[in-house]
């Protein structure tokens, strides 16, 4: 079934908003692989030795070295979700005997495709779709050997809980990180959208109380996973550090609330997301009761059957029309980074089900479950890069004093101009939603810097793409390229210029550091622990340096009234 979708990037619409916003978006129905999804950015050459095996609890796992580093892709920590597994949660994988295959990519969540109409954005970001599936439960690892004791970074990716994957952008390729800094890099696939956040217990009983948070289930199932096997990969199973952009942010906020994931992690990181209100069990009850009288299906066990044959496409129509109509309209400030709304919303996120989830962690407190845990949070300067659109200043201006009056439109624009007077107009409108992504950055540090117990830290990235005239500024997934030291790889959206080059070693080696020690600091660059008074922050640019609360003048503009 062919869609067509609006000329706009989904992830710079959708990225960071909270997980009840977050519908899967209808984008063309046509895939298009990046043209990077085979390329390394390390030493050449690629070799598939017999003796590139790992030993997993379900069975050896073979992989294939390419530039120094092991690259083992698609490791199953799960069984096939399709069918009768649809919504219940995550089954160990069959074990095996001979060596399993892991040199490609696993499935993707079945979702709404990217549409590629939206040029520059296309090639900036360097999307690959992939292929779809429900047998996704799958993760990959990149380790310097196959021994050792090395801290490990597990990776969650964007897209809110609607759509995305491990492998959609480049940045994603965790080598570099192997290569470079002497870790053990994840990255995973999980269930998302109608397949992971809905709730059939009303139908199915017991075995589906947890179906309206599978997709977070699935992510504690594959750190479970970690714990039990990343020592055959070299990695230290004391050392496990999570981390997510955007989405993904948001997914290591809500783990950070679970009682389940206790003890499977000892850091964390917050990138451009986090923090949102999502709905009661009650409000994901009502909701998945109206779809389901929406799709006319009965009720009971032949109900459930019906929705575990139903094609994906059917059910995340009818649902997401469903979420739209109960929710209403967006308010305020379109594209990431704005504060989660005050009435939660239904649709495909977590619900705080009184099981699985039992806090709306970091919006409505920093949860005692991970009070141990040190955590870094930050965002970009431009979150709310569009390249299409270029107002004029007049035309910005009264583009914001449609949503915040015209004194306060008029004093945001005069404190952005003064704040950074090297900006054009066009990248400057791009980073309201950086100063909305500020506020909920320190929100966030408040929450945590109140509970006590471990330190956190908070981060600006504000590098200035040279690309396309430079007026795209440090956009939304911007900084990733940086964060895994993936400046060639990325070389669309950074140019591998000689200054990206030198910053990505700054920030992949400050994440490496921290998953290390705790401690983002590296030698000449020392990072401070932050506080809601002065706000530390690590400003990430050519000159990277602590700023108490960069663009603090006209954040704090956003929230006056």
């Amino acid at each position: 079934m062919k869609r067509t979708g609006m000329n706009l990037d989904r992830r710079a619409l959708l990225g960071a908003a909270p997980a009840g916003l977050l519908l899967a978006n209808a984008g063309v129905a046509e895939a298009s692989d990046s043209v990077k999804v085979g390329a390394h950015s390390g030493p050449g050459g690629a070799s598939t030795p017999r003796n590139a095996i790992a030993r997993t609890r379900y069975g050896p796992v073979r992989g294939f070295i390419a530039g120094d580093v092991y690259h083992f892709k698609g490791i199953p920590y799960g069984d096939d979700t399709g069918g009768a597994n649809r919504w219940l949660p995550a089954k160990a994988p069959k074990p095996w005997t001979d060596p399993y295959m892991a040199l490609t990519y696993g499935a993707n969540c079945p979702q709404g495709l990217h549409n590629f109409r939206a040029i520059e954005h296309t090639f900036l970001q360097d999307w690959d779709d992939g292929f779809l599936g429900e047998d996704m439960l799958k993760l990959n690892v990149w380790t310097p050997a196959l021994t050792g004791n090395r801290p490990v970074m597990v990776y969650f990716h964007g897209g809110g809980f609607a759509f995305g994957s491990a492998y959609e952008l480049p940045s994603h390729e965790g080598a570099q990180m192997a290569r470079n800094h002497d870790v053990v890099q994840v990255s995973v696939n999980h269930r998302l959208n109608v397949l992971g956040f809905f709730d059939v217990s009303e139908l199915g009983g017991d075995p589906y109380a947890d179906s309206v948070n599978v997709g977070m289930t699935d992510l504690t199932a594959a750190l479970a996973w970690v714990q039990e096997n990343i020592a055959s990969f070299g990695g230290d199973p004391d050392k496990v550090m999570i981390y997510g952009q955007s989405g993904g942010g948001s997914k290591v906020t809500t783990l950070l609330g679970m009682e389940s994931a206790k003890g499977q992690f000892g850091r964390a990181i917050v990138m451009s997301g986090g923090g949102g209100n999502i709905p009661s069990g009650d409000q994901s009850r009502e909701f998945a009761r109206a779809v389901i009288k929406r799709l006319d299906i009965g009720s009971g066990r032949r109900a459930i059957e019906a929705l575990q044959k139903m094609e994906w496409a059917k059910l995340n129509e009818v649902g997401s029309a469903v979420a739209g109509e109960i929710n209403g309209p967006n308010r305020g400030l379109p594209g990431p980074g704005g504060p989660p709304p005050v009435t939660p919303r239904v649709g495909w996120g977590p619900t705080m089900d009184g099981r699985s989830i039992t806090l709306r962690s970091y919006y409505d407190a920093a949860p005692d479950a991970s009070r141990s845990v040190p955590v870094v949070i930050g965002g970009t300067s431009e979150e709310g890069m569009r390249f299409s659109q270029n107002p004029t200043e007049a035309e910005w201006r009264a583009q914001l004093a449609q949503s915040m009056g015209e004194t306060r439109a008029g004093a945001l624009v005069d404190a952005m101009k003064k704040a950074h007077p090297e900006k054009a107009i066009r990248t400057l409108s791009y980073g309201v939603q950086g100063l909305t992504m500020r506020n909920n950055v320190q929100r966030m540090v408040r929450l945590k810097h109140e509970k006590g117990g471990a330190p956190v830290y908070q981060y600006h990235f504000q590098w200035q793409s040279p690309q396309l005239d430079g007026f795209a500024g440090a956009w939304h997934t911007a900084e990733l390229a940086f964060f895994f030291d993936n400046t060639k790889r990325c070389e669309q959206g950074t140019g591998d210029t000689r200054e990206a080059r030198a910053l990505a070693t700054k920030c992949a080696r400050s994440f490496a550091n921290f998953a290390r020690t705790g401690n983002p600091s590296q030698p000449g660059l020392a990072w401070a622990p932050t506080d809601p008074v002065r706000c530390q922050t690590m400003v990430f640019d050519n000159r990277c340096r602590m700023v108490d609360d960069p663009e603090g003048a006209a954040r704090r503009i956003l929230l006056t009234t």
